[in-house]
């Protein structure tokens, strides 16, 4: 069952157990020094269980980060170039020699995505007041225009609209599918790194002893073949992981089931409406802002990416958009020319031959014919982002309730412990027999009365604190973006070193896939864990770090402009 065996001499010389300091003192076959092995030889099965479930769980969001990270930016490349082929082919020269302006949108595009302090509407009216200037020279090629006449110009854009609707719609839409986008991708990476952080565990000396109790005791009894008994190992891993217990409660918010997300919704929705009289008394009510636990997780932001903020449906179509603008300020040059010198002055004339205005004129005459749909570049990342939605969807439910699943589903490996079913012919920490403790409930408040494991609740683990405050932080965040609110990047690039959590998964050790079962526990247990639920968040942090989520959570709550 575990790495070390007694060595058959050993095993057959049984002595007084007087010497032992953690297994029962009675016969035994294990001399102090195989004691001590076999203490070393449970911290790392241990340390093996746990790192074989989390990195499965962090290759899985590893894995789509990077998929999702691919998909953006090529979605982002095939945009530009598809942009460029058409107006290469429609606008010709004309476009060749105004390029820059459309490559430094899409330059800043991609900044923004990959973390540049980028405010995208001002960047978009920019780039939007830089093409009127140079349309309004091209629409009127017999006048000059100083550089102070174009400020002018570029004054009058909101009261003309001489682009049509179209920079309006454009930066709503623009704006509301790179904030989910970059979110959902941020979103990926924190849960990864949480991960990576959280699952490196170090057992406290009383851990290691109540492991190797649990673990290699019985075979200094020579019960080499009696595994432990379900509930004893049940009780182990829950004191030794009772800090990733407290992780439980923001990883289950930050990933949130999207079907129990929704009926909160739902009757709130139906509360609300039964209520229309104090509805009307008190004023109009925010569906949102009255059930506040909505839009507030990983799957809902994901329901953004599907639906109103998809950002494949955005910049798909962003040549046809800004040629559509184009069109419309070619067709209302006349009115537009003539309301602009009125109010910035007549311009002065150039001297310029009939030809070459001519040629210039029938240039920008072209009109724009949009790709046929077998001309198109293909899908990025050779998939769609309906598809990498719903793959990512399953992998993020799986992913719920992980933290407090974790002891349960070690125990079920048959390795660790022997099931429900032979409850009487299993080692209970002394001998082979029924263990007849309760299951102590998850959480490290609750290990206060774990029977096997002595655990100090008065010292939280600060690498467990600072990832409850990252996931609630970034939980606020998913909030905002699900809502179209603008958010602050975090910059996670270097945030993986000198946590003291070790390397987080290997590359080869981690499988490609993630899948587990919320484990099924006893009634004692069901029965314990929602008896101490609302006393096992009194642990909760420290206060400088409570100030600090507090504070930067209301930094990031820019409303939408």
């Amino acid at each position: 069952m575990w790495g070390i065996r007694p060595a058959g001499a050993d095993a057959k010389k049984h002595l007084s157990g007087d010497h032992l300091k953690v297994c029962p003192q009675g016969y035994t076959c294990c001399s102090p020094e195989m004691e001590e092995k076999y203490g070393q030889q449970s911290k790392h099965d241990f340390r093996s269980a746990v790192v074989e479930l989390s990195n499965n769980l962090q290759a899985t969001f590893s894995s789509r980060y990077n998929k999702f990270d691919e998909f953006f930016r090529e979605l982002l490349e095939n945009a530009e170039k598809s942009l460029n082929d058409m107006f290469v082919r429609t606008y010709g020269l004309l476009y060749m020699q105004n390029s820059e302006m459309f490559k430094d949108l899409f330059v800043e595009l991609k900044r923004y995505y990959t973390g540049g302090n980028v405010n995208l509407e001002e960047m978009l009216n920019d780039f939007w007041a830089r093409l009127l200037e140079r349309m309004f020279r091209l629409v009127n090629p017999q006048y000059h225009f100083s550089d102070e006449y174009l400020e002018c110009v570029s004054k009058y854009t909101e009261q003309l609209k001489p682009f049509g609707d179209v920079p309006r719609k454009l930066k709503l839409q623009v704006t509301r599918a790179f904030v989910v986008a970059r979110t959902f991708a941020q979103g990926l990476a924190v849960a990864r790194d949480v991960v990576a952080r959280v699952s490196v565990v170090n057992p406290t000396p009383q851990g290691v002893q109540a492991l190797l109790k649990m673990m290699y005791c019985p075979h200094c009894r020579g019960l080499v073949a009696v595994k432990p008994c379900y509930n004893y190992c049940f009780n182990v891993m829950r004191g030794c992981l009772a800090n990733q217990g407290e992780l439980d409660t923001e990883w289950n918010n930050f990933i949130a089931h999207q079907s129990e997300a929704r009926i909160p919704s739902q009757r709130c929705a139906m509360t609300l409406r039964g209520t229309k009289a104090l509805i009307h008394t008190a004023g109009p009510v925010n569906l949102r802002m009255a059930c506040p636990a909505l839009g507030d997780s990983m799957l809902m932001v994901a329901e953004r990416l599907e639906g109103p903020f998809n950002i494949e449906s955005v910049m798909d179509p962003i040549d046809v958009k800004i040629s559509d603008a184009i069109m419309n300020m070619q067709d209302n040059s006349m009115q537009v020319s003539q309301k602009v010198f009125q109010g910035c002055g007549q311009p002065k004339m150039l001297v310029q031959s009939r030809s070459s205005r001519s040629v210039s004129e029938s240039s920008f005459s072209a009109r724009f014919r949009p790709f046929n749909p077998e001309e198109r570049p293909t899908t990025a990342a050779g998939t769609s982002l309906d598809r990498l939605v719903t793959d990512v969807k399953e992998k993020l439910k799986q992913a719920r309730k992980f933290w407090s699943s974790l002891p349960g589903n070690i125990c079920n490996n048959e390795k660790m412990a022997a099931g429900h079913v032979n409850e009487e012919e299993c080692w209970n920490g002394s001998d082979k027999s029924r263990y007849v403790f309760a299951v102590t409930a998850n959480g490290l408040a609750n290990q206060a009365n774990n029977p096997e494991v002595e655990v100090d609740i008065s010292k939280p683990d600060i690498v467990i604190r600072r990832q409850i405050v990252a996931l609630r932080m970034m939980t606020h965040r998913m909030k905002n973006a699900y809502n179209g609110n603008d958010v602050d990047f975090i910059d996670i690039s270097d945030e993986s070193s000198g946590e003291g959590s070790g390397s987080g998964c290997d590359t080869q050790q981690c499988s490609p896939e993630f899948v587990f079962n919320v484990t099924e526990i006893t009634q004692d247990t069901k029965k314990m864990d929602k008896s101490v639920e609302g006393s096992a968040a009194n642990v909760g942090l420290s206060k400088a770090a409570l100030l600090l989520s507090i504070f930067l959570s209301l930094a990031a709550q820019r409303q939408w402009r």
